[in-house]
């Protein structure tokens, strides 16, 4: 019997072209664009949580989840943005679901953007290359059995 629960999961999204913005708003398009994010959805707080570890990526440098919350706290005070989702239960689960997607890397309770690489790099290497065509082969198998 074929099990129910997927081994992987990706949602990708298409939406226009970047224009000039600020990078809260680029990195929200980034994260509703894979899924991270839903449209219309109140509690953003992952959109900031990566922009944190994207600048500390910058510096190579490893945050704990409390570095990370307190952080994440300041940016959403100066874009003077609602305090909501910043639960300790929330951040780590928004760190999982990074984790998960293989943009961050956790050691010793320290999250750092994964190998310190950029977004687009991270992307091109673990989704498009990897899970993009792992999946796509897979769901050919699929079709392929049907017949």
């Amino acid at each position: 019997m074929v099990k129910e629960i997927p081994l992987s999961e990706i949602i990708l999204r298409k939406y226009e072209k970047p224009y000039k913005t600020d990078k809260r708003e680029i990195a929200r398009k980034i994260c509703l664009s894979l899924g991270l994010l839903q449209e219309g959805d109140g509690r953003d707080v992952i959109v900031d949580i990566l922009l944190v570890l994207i600048e500390a990526g910058k510096e190579r440098k490893h945050l704990s989840s409390d570095e990370i919350k307190e952080k994440v706290e300041h940016m959403r005070k100066t874009h003077n943005l609602e305090i909501k989702g910043l639960a300790e239960s929330n951040i780590r689960r928004q760190l999982k679901r990074l984790r998960d997607m293989m943009f961050i890397d956790k050691n010793n309770n320290l999250y750092n953007m994964s190998e310190f690489s950029s977004m687009k790099e991270i992307f091109e290497n673990k989704i498009e290359k990897f899970i993009i065509p792992q999946t796509i082969e897979r769901i050919k198998e699929y079709l392929a059995f049907l017949e």
